[in-house]
């Protein structure tokens, strides 16, 4: 897979190959303020409240107050996934987004994985719709298959009205038939501390593929305040529809 940074919209900044589905994070992104020690602080404070609340109930957003300095926090899983891959991925986020290999000493930083997603700033961006961040994709291309990217854009659509329904959690998933042999699989998940009108913000810029995603067999879109992503191979439980333990 391939990665492109979307933060500042200009040609490719970094680029690398993973497995399909990897222990390591999809991607991350830092801020550019250095932190205070009181900051610091806080955010050390803050991670294992957001871990521990996202293993219970799937989602959090909090903050840390200490001598005047806020950090607000963001974590969840996807509302679909089992309690232990929950555990499991939140976990490592909250190990790993600020060490020393991605976001140490930022004041501000962001962490995805394909099962769950983390973020802290010293900025209030509860409910706000953020649609910066990354493309993951496959270097390898669809063949043999008319009408590729028809039958993608129909699935994603009917994934992004599925998801601002009620109950669902932002969550929409599905399959289309490409051939006898051949399913497309698409899922999206918004950040649930967004509204309808938000999710359905984030989602339709989410679903609108840049060129580069066109004709791949796979691609994955990480924003701020949503996931969209499409492959040829099942990603995910078709028969589990929000998360099996811990939800609300």
């Amino acid at each position: 897979m391939k990665s492109k940074n979307l933060h500042l919209l200009i040609p490719l900044l970094l680029l690398f190959t993973t497995s399909s589905e990897s222990a390591d994070p999809a991607a991350h992104s830092c801020g550019n303020n250095n932190a205070s020690a009181q900051i610091s602080k806080n955010i050390n404070n803050l991670l294992p409240t957001l871990a521990s609340s996202t293993i219970q109930y799937g989602f959090v957003k909090t903050s840390n107050d200490e001598n005047g300095t806020h950090i607000y926090g963001l974590a969840q899983c996807r509302v679909d996934v089992a309690q232990d891959e929950c555990t499991s991925c939140i976990r490592d986020a909250a190990k790993t987004v600020n060490d020393n290999n991605h976001c140490p000493n930022q004041t501000d930083a962001e962490i995805w994985y394909d099962s769950c997603f983390l973020r802290y700033s010293t900025n209030n961006f509860f409910g706000s719709v953020d649609m910066t961040g990354w493309y993951v994709y496959s270097v390898e291309n669809v063949t043999g298959i008319n009408g590729f990217n028809e039958t993608l854009g129909k699935l994603m659509r009917s994934l992004s009205k599925e998801a601002v329904k009620a109950g669902r959690k932002g969550l929409g998933k599905g399959m289309r038939k490409l051939s006898s042999l051949i399913t497309l699989y698409g899922l999206v998940q918004c950040t649930r501390d967004l509204s309808d009108l938000g999710c359905k913000q984030c989602l339709e810029r989410g679903i609108d593929f840049p060129t580069f995603c066109g004709g791949r067999k796979g691609c994955r879109v990480l924003f701020g305040s949503c996931y969209v992503r499409f492959e040829l191979y099942p990603f995910f439980d078709p028969l589990d529809s929000v998360r099996r333990a811990g939800g609300e």
